[in-house]
């Protein structure tokens, strides 16, 4: 079996002729890094708002909770489109979707470029949401099919690591662009037009691949075989996209509370901070079994938030940046064990049809929470609504850790 597998991976099986040159995987391993650019260039752009609400909480007049309701129409829009790109994608192929896909996530930039009123931070974000809704499970689909020796794991890391990279990205070049550079509403988006440019000429590139399965919208569904799998891992993964929506949209003004300065590098920065030690925390996670991940990352993500929620209450901003290292290799491991562990049971037909109801999962992770958070801190202000939040979810990664290990036993 072990030289099976190696010789699979080769591109040669027993009884091949070894001197046989075989095809060129020169273009595969091209595309699967074109593909990887796509993701990381869509999840860019669909993050540059970040440090951008408080300016247009000023500009337009808006309070903290229609910030996460811009959030969460934007996931709102997403998972639909999420349910119906995945298995269109199956049945005519990944280029058919991906290529509209990337002209609407250009097309939000333009329209927040252009905003002159909240309705068009919420059109905006419609856009956005649609674009990386049908992107989503495609390109990720599309990485493990195009990844050169066929090894999903690490098809599974490059698109973990490529979605935390642009989540990252995304706030810090708009607070740097916003802080210090001319048109600070308008040169963000405008920089993530050029950046599309290569991405959707990457895409064009892939091979108009159909199936010949006939396309039927529908709801989610998982394979029985992997129904277990699949809700403990999206639950995790729940969560720990849950954190990820509140540091995308209340940890902003929530540094800028505790520290008493209104530069926008500084609250994108703490953004990126958490995405940063994700990514790494991915990357040192590489290879391991996925419930080992998911058990190593479920106690760092409630700690962190724990810390999180002490640092509002002490106003320590120090302890809020070790709450947010903490908290992002948290994250960055659950979310690579649940991916990995979904990835590797999704059967090939249905490979990114499973993958979209897996980022559906996300995403409601990522919208739904934070508006609560949002009523909170209308109600109560922004530090104690935080420290709410922080309690709830740290408490439910401690039940989840408990589950995982009385199904290990």
């Amino acid at each position: 079996m072990p030289f099976l597998l190696t010789a699979a991976r080769r591109g040669r099986m027993p009884g091949h002729d070894r001197r046989s040159p075989g095809p060129d995987p020169r273009p595969r391993r091209w595309r699967f890094w074109a593909v990887a650019y796509a993701l990381l260039m869509l999840l860019t752009g669909t993050n540059l708002p970040t440090p951008l609400y408080r300016g247009y909480a000023v500009r337009f007049g808006f309070s903290p909770l229609v910030v996460t309701l811009i959030f969460a129409v934007y996931a709102a829009v997403l998972i639909p489109s999420l349910l119906v790109a995945g298995p269109l994608s199956d049945a005519v192929g990944r280029r058919a979707v991906l290529l509209p896909a990337v002209a609407l996530a250009a097309l939000g930039s333009l329209v927040f470029a252009l905003a002159e009123g909240t309705a068009w931070l919420f059109a905006a974000r419609m856009l956005q949401g649609a674009a990386l809704g049908a992107a989503s499970g495609p390109l990720t689909a599309a990485l493990a099919e195009l990844e050169p020796g066929g090894d999903r794991r690490r098809a599974a890391l490059v698109a973990t690591v490529a979605s935390a990279g642009g989540l990252g990205l995304g706030p810090v070049v708009a607070g740097l662009l916003a802080q210090y550079a001319p048109a600070p509403h308008v040169l963000p988006f405008a920089v993530e037009l050029v950046l599309l440019a290569p991405a959707w000429a990457a895409i064009a590139t892939l091979p108009a691949k159909r199936s010949g399965a006939r396309w039927v919208p529908r709801r989610p569904q998982i394979p029985a075989a992997m129904r277990t799998v699949f809700a403990t891992s999206g639950t995790a993964s729940f969560l720990a996209f849950a954190v990820i929506g509140l540091f995308l949209t209340l940890v902003p003004p929530y540094v800028a509370e505790l520290s008493g300065s209104g530069n926008l590098l500084l609250g994108g920065a703490a953004v990126a901070l958490m995405l940063a030690c994700s990514t790494l925390a991915q990357l040192a996670g590489y290879g391991r079994p996925a419930r080992r991940l998911e058990s190593a990352g479920l106690p760092l993500l409630a700690t962190g938030l724990v810390l999180l929620a002490v640092a509002g209450t002490v106003s320590s901003l120090p302890l809020l940046l070790v709450a947010t290292v903490i908290a992002g290799s948290g994250q960055g491991l659950v979310f690579l064990g649940g991916l990995t562990a979904v990835n590797q049971a999704a059967p090939p037909g249905r490979h990114a049809d499973v993958l979209s109801s897996f980022y559906v999962v996300l995403y409601l992770g990522v919208g739904v929470p934070v508006v609560g958070v949002g009523f909170l801190a209308t109600a109560v202000g922004l530090l104690v609504a935080v420290r709410y939040f922080a309690a709830v979810t740290a408490g439910l990664c401690l039940m989840l850790l408990l589950v995982l290990a009385r199904a290990r036993r």
